[in-house]
């Protein structure tokens, strides 16, 4: 008698153990994924700093974030890039639709820049496909154009 009481005990107890694992791992992962989501939130309207925020001055739109592009060609390769440009900050409208553009943005990156092999890159005038890359943009954009951009971490590996 004593032995199956102690029995209910422990499969109590392991019962008890295995609804804590659960709900331990599922309240781990819902904050991981809060998390996530207000980084990529940040990202999106990733300003880097700039001059004084009420003064109009431009800020830095790095929203586009650091980009990896598979090369084509024999010889496997990849292009590490981040591109970002100046936008006036106090523009709401046109960084609205900045930050609605960003995987369009990126994906004629990638096309752009995978089109390529290493060796094209190596000789690549960084201008000129900074400027067929600016006007790709600027023929998307409705509510402002975007003046310049710049290339930064442009290295392959």
């Amino acid at each position: 008698m004593k032995l199956k009481y102690a029995n209910r005990i422990v499969f109590a107890i392991l019962m008890l153990l295995i609804a804590a694992i659960i709900i331990g791992s599922l309240l781990t992962l819902l904050s991981r994924r809060e998390k996530a989501d207000e980084a990529e939130k940040s990202q999106l309207s990733a300003p880097v700093s700039g001059k004084d925020q009420n003064s109009g001055a431009a800020e830095t739109f790095a929203g586009i974030g650091r980009l990896r592009i598979p090369l084509r060609g024999k010889e496997p390769a990849t292009l590490a890039l981040t591109v970002s440009f100046p936008y006036n900050k106090n523009d709401t409208a046109f960084a609205e639709e900045l930050a609605s553009r960003l995987s369009g943005f990126r994906t004629i990156i990638r096309e752009y820049f995978s089109a390529l092999n290493l060796e094209d890159v190596r000789k690549l005038d960084e201008n000129a496909a900074k400027n067929e890359i600016l006007d790709s943009f600027n023929k998307r954009l409705l509510l402002g154009k975007i003046e310049t951009l710049f290339f930064t971490d442009f290295d392959w590996y």
